[in-house]
């Protein structure tokens, strides 16, 4: 029996006390330093060196995990296996987070190498350019570059799937517009974590006390430096405005104390009535993009099992599509 793939989803795991734990230690730490760092361009400086810090640390991986930079054309990053007896000929375009301006594929190995185990094939995790010296522009225009370059490497669309957390989200999102808009084949599906979609003038109302880890006042200064002379309501800019029509299947997920998390279910409500099958995931206090967490945190572990669920109900939806179509 195949997985329901249009449903929202509000998982029942009990909180665990790792998640607890570190929900109170991002609220005493990450929060007020993100709230003293992100004001001006020193402060974003700062912010980039302590996190290019933290790549220079050795990450533990398990000894089936291979890590193997590469560059194809222009395009720079770094193959993950999550494991022996993947489908070499499918693969998975990460966009990592950290807000257009910090973080890098290192910062997000606990997110990718799993991410491959669960979708059983290798994932490219882009390093592509940020702020505060390159533009949205030039970050969109290297996913692109680097999905064509997967198609001319000899993916086909329907064996590749766009995945991203907070501001890769909005850049799996932003490419997927543009691939439709452009006339490109689109990718199987669309998978984004802790999206922020809404570079708008709007300002948030959720979560701004709840939210562990981000304060809403620096995501809103973020979005109007990133967006200082272009149309904040182009869907490139702020995919919380774009028509999904033609889009493939996506799975939105958040935590429900997260400030980004109305303007994601805003995404996955438009984009169903633009006739997109969306799976919409709201993990009970979870802090942002918290399977980065998955290293201590079980909910971290747990969503992976989920993702499963996802790519196996888009190939039940695309084999049953196929079938009807012929």
């Amino acid at each position: 029996m195949g997985h329901e793939l249009n449903v929202d989803i509000r998982p029942e795991y009990p909180v665990s006390w790792q998640a607890a734990a570190i929900n109170g230690v991002l609220r005493g730490t990450m929060k007020p330093i993100s709230t003293i760092l992100v004001r001006n361009t020193a402060g974003m400086a700062v912010a980039s060196r302590i996190m290019c810090l933290g790549e220079r640390v050795p990450g533990i991986l398990p000894k089936h995990v291979s890590i193997v930079p590469d560059r194809f054309g222009s395009c720079t990053g770094e193959w993950v296996h999550g494991g022996p007896g993947l489908d070499e000929g499918k693969v998975v375009l990460y966009f990592h987070g950290g807000a257009y301006f910090v973080c890098s594929p290192a910062t997000h190995r606990p997110i990718t190498w799993r991410l491959s185990a669960a979708a059983g094939r290798p994932v490219f995790s882009l390093d592509y350019r940020q702020g505060p010296v390159h533009s949205l522009a030039e970050s969109l225009s290297d996913a692109l570059q680097a999905y064509e370059c997967l198609l001319g490497l000899g993916y086909a669309a329907q064996d590749i799937v766009l995945a991203g957390d907070s501001a890769g989200g909005h850049l799996t999102l932003a490419t997927l517009l543009a691939l439709r808009d452009r006339g490109m084949p689109l990718p199987t599906a669309g998978l984004c974590l802790s999206p922020w979609t809404d570079l708008s003038s709007s300002r948030r109302r959720a979560n701004i006390w709840s939210d562990p880890m981000l304060p809403a006042g620096r995501v809103e200064w973020l979005a109007r430096r990133w967006t200082d002379g272009l149309d904040c309501f182009d869907p490139l800019v702020s995919p919380v405005y774009g028509d999904y029509t033609g889009i493939p299947p996506l799975m939105i997920v958040t935590g429900s104390t997260e400030v980004l998390r109305d303007e994601a279910r805003r995404v996955a409500v438009s984009a169903r009535e633009n006739g997109v099958q969306v799976t919409y995931e709201e993990w009970n206090r979870m802090p942002h993009i918290f399977p980065l967490l998955a290293d201590v945190l079980p909910e971290g572990r747990l969503f992976f099992d989920h993702v499963s669920r996802f790519l196996d109900a888009v190939h039940d939806h695309t084999s049953a599509s196929g079938v009807e179509a012929a």
